[in-house]
């Protein structure tokens, strides 16, 4: 079996068959593809559905598999590679483009910075990692990049607060996090930035922050069956990590705001839902998805907008239509 077989193979056998839905507890639709994809979940433990963005590909798919004329994750993609190849200017472009429609992404902030540290524009690039940052607390790249920034615009008290914060999360951490191995890196690279000549802040462009395709399925896949296994804060890091890769790609995006809505952030889930559809907005999982949270918190007029618009992009019916209706039929009729 060819290696692209092997992955398919592999992300069908985590989904159960779409027949064994159940009203009130299903599992997002799938993580989407690079260019995106229609990766559509039905069952209760399945993948999200990358409906925005036209066509069908390949259902079940991990994000590199599927493709999808998707400009955000496209743009993001260019990004990476133009970083790689150190074209800063058309790096900037290509994230700047990104930005425009969701000006919220920690991952593209932060790929911002790096493109406007290349270009020598240190102030700016120091606004994009506060930004990353403040968007995406543990994307500890953003904080060693922050704090390299401030040391090199000679801002040493800044840098040390910086540094202080990442001693704190290392300590707390003792080597048991997600962020172990970033924590790691960061704390010399800060101390190296305040102790003589600032380290580059182009350094971590080798590692976790251009991994292939490969690390980004793999991440999404151990996404996958976490939220299965419902282990939704390691389902949720490993989102993250995938994104890493993909970027801000609808159908992680929607993964994301379901982890987060089963461990009750509905603020934060809501957020990513909306992420999601500014980025593809006829995504018909974060179209579902939202209308959901919108019934667990009362908001049926809300909820039945969504039924709506799903009812319009699916004018012969879709999955997701119908297990939103039965939400809105199953809940107690609120004042609207």
């Amino acid at each position: 079996m060819s290696e692209t077989g092997e992955r398919a193979a592999a992300a069908s056998a985590l989904v159960p068959s779409p027949r064994r839905r159940r009203p009130m507890t299903a599992v997002p639709k799938s993580a989407g593809a690079v260019l995106g994809g229609a990766l559509l979940l039905f069952a209760p433990l399945a993948l999200a559905d990358g409906g925005g963005g036209g066509g069908n590909a390949m259902r079940n798919a991990p994000p590199s598999m599927t493709q999808r004329n998707y400009d955000p994750t496209t743009e993001y993609k260019k990004g990476v590679e133009a970083l790689q190849a150190q074209n800063y200017k058309d790096a900037d472009r290509a994230f700047g483009r990104v930005l425009q429609s969701l000006p919220r992404d920690a991952n593209t902030n932060y790929m911002a910075g790096m493109a406007r540290a290349g270009l020598g524009e240190t102030k700016d690039a120091r606004k994009y990692f506060e930004k990353a940052a403040k968007y995406d607390d543990n994307l500890i790249p953003a904080h060693q990049e922050l704090g390299i920034a401030w040391a090199k615009l000679g801002e040493p008290d800044k840098a040390r607060a910086v540094l202080d914060d990442l001693k704190r999360r290392a300590a707390a951490c003792a080597d048991a996090c997600a962020q172990a191995a970033d924590l790691k890196a960061a704390i010399p690279a800060v101390e190296a930035a305040l102790g003589g000549p600032p380290s580059s802040m182009l350094a971590p462009a080798s590692g976790a922050l251009f991994a292939g395709n490969d690390r980004g399925d793999r991440a999404y896949l151990q996404a996958v069956a976490l939220i299965n296994e419902k282990r939704y804060d390691e389902a949720i890091a490993a989102l993250e990590a995938s994104a890493r890769t993909f970027g801000p790609h609808p159908d992680i995006l929607t993964y994301l705001g379901f982890a987060n809505r089963k461990l009750g952030r509905y603020g934060i889930a809501e957020n990513y839902y909306r992420q999601a559809l500014a980025a593809a907005p006829e995504h018909l999982g974060a179209t579902e998805y939202y209308g959901e949270l919108m019934v667990e918190r009362g908001d049926l007029a809300g909820a039945r907008r969504m039924l709506a618009k799903l009812e319009n992009a699916c004018r012969f019916g879709c999955a997701q239509a119908e297990e939103l209706r039965r939400w809105i039929a199953a809940a107690k009729p609120d004042a609207s």
